[in-house]
């Protein structure tokens, strides 16, 4: 990367899931902060690059933990060009580290497409490596999911998507009531692979046990799984009652009503992660498009299969989620900590992601006061 040796950002309104700093300044060298201070002690701070942020908010970079693509380029295409193409329209709206998705696909597709992750990921360290969605999912609600393609948990398989991704799969979601799932689970979290949650028909008790064996997300919360019913709580309840469990929002408007937002931020403080679930229509044009093996078309921006209407994914940008949860009552520093802190802690990078104190990546926001994206830095880079 052709960064500055040294930036500063200074006169900033400083936010991180801490709270709020008035007339804030940060120092970057290299890809880190090197010092932070308030006022005018920013003067003091020798940098090639100094941005005055009068009027505007500085926040982390955002970290997207579950978007399969934008640009009219899906993830599963699993090349080079593909892969950056849809990248660079995340990273130009905030996002600065992503996780890669992959839906439902045969065995031999999805390994290949792991495999390709993983060397994109060894060359970018602002890709975080890869999520499996699929194929470990149940058939009732595998939403946008080939069902043709979908399998069970069981060794080989589970072997074959570790290997594959040679140490860079960050995520798997999985169904665990079905045969195989939680022995799947304990084996994911002893590799270092958060299990997730999701896709799935369990009730309270088989989530909750999914929770307690190691899984510790819940795939976009209260889409593709059970509701709450006051008899039938479901694994949204299973997840809030369980204090490691991060819960995966899609503040799109349409996945999730606001209010249910506002809920989930009450109910579960601090482990609410706004992802985007973006497809390949993200900062592109509606019109048809292929989810995995399946025919999507996207009509005012709310993508849907063209056989059985199911959601298929979203249109989202990680800033929109942020004024959407603004919008809808959230704090700005507990929305602003659902994009950056909070998945950072899920995919235990919290000791070098997620906020702008000295030591941790150089990856800053600046927004304008719609919260609107000015300026983008990933690990010092200017990307924006």
């Amino acid at each position: 990367m052709n960064a500055p040796a040294a930036t500063v950002i200074h006169s900033a309104r400083l936010v991180t899931h801490r709270g709020e700093t008035a007339d804030a300044w940060v120092r970057f060298e290299d890809d880190r902060v090197a010092a932070t201070g308030t006022g005018d002690g920013w003067r003091a701070q020798p940098a090639d690059e100094v941005v005055d942020a009068s009027g505007r908010i500085l926040t982390p970079g955002f970290i997207d933990l579950h978007c399969h693509g934008a640009g009219g380029f899906a993830f599963d295409i699993a090349e080079d060009h593909a892969i950056e193409a849809a990248l660079a329209v995340h990273r130009r709206h905030g996002t600065t580290r992503s996780v890669l998705s992959l839906v439902t696909a045969a065995l031999p597709d999805l390994t290949s497409r792991l495999e390709a992750i993983a060397r994109v990921a060894k060359n970018d360290p602002l890709v975080l490596g890869s999520h499996a969605e699929g194929p470990f999912i149940d058939d009732e609600f595998r939403g946008a999911h080939d069902p043709r393609l979908l399998i069970r948990a069981d060794a080989e398989a589970i072997e074959a998507v570790l290997e594959a991704a040679d140490g860079t799969l960050r995520q798997l979601t999985i169904a665990p009531e079905h045969p195989g799932a939680l022995e799947a689970i304990e084996r994911l979290t002893a590799q270092g692979v958060r299990a997730a949650v999701g896709h799935t028909g369990a009730d309270l008790e088989t989530a909750r046990t999914a929770f307690d064996r190691g899984a510790s997300i819940l795939t976009h919360a209260f889409n593709g799984m059970r509701g709450i019913h006051h008899r039938a709580p479901g694994p949204v309840i299973a997840a809030i009652s369980s204090d490691h469990v991060t819960l995966e929002v899609i503040n799109d408007g349409v996945h999730v009503h606001p209010e249910v937002v506002s809920m989930a931020f009450s109910s579960a403080p601090g482990r609410i992660a706004l992802i985007t679930d973006a497809m390949a229509a993200a900062g592109a044009a509606d019109g048809d498009y292929i989810l995995g093996s399946l025919a999507v078309v996207v009509r005012h921006g709310v993508a849907r299969l063209k056989d059985g209407d199911a959601i298929a994914g979203s249109t989202l940008l990680l800033d929109e989620a942020l004024r959407r949860a603004v919008e809808a009552g959230i704090p700005l520093p507990d929305a602003v900590g659902a994009l950056t802190i909070v998945p950072a802690r899920t995919l235990g990078l919290d000791d070098e992601l997620g906020t702008l104190e000295p030591g941790y990546a150089a990856d800053a926001v600046l927004l304008d006061v719609e919260l609107r994206p000015e300026s983008v830095w990933a690990a010092g880079e200017k990307l924006r």
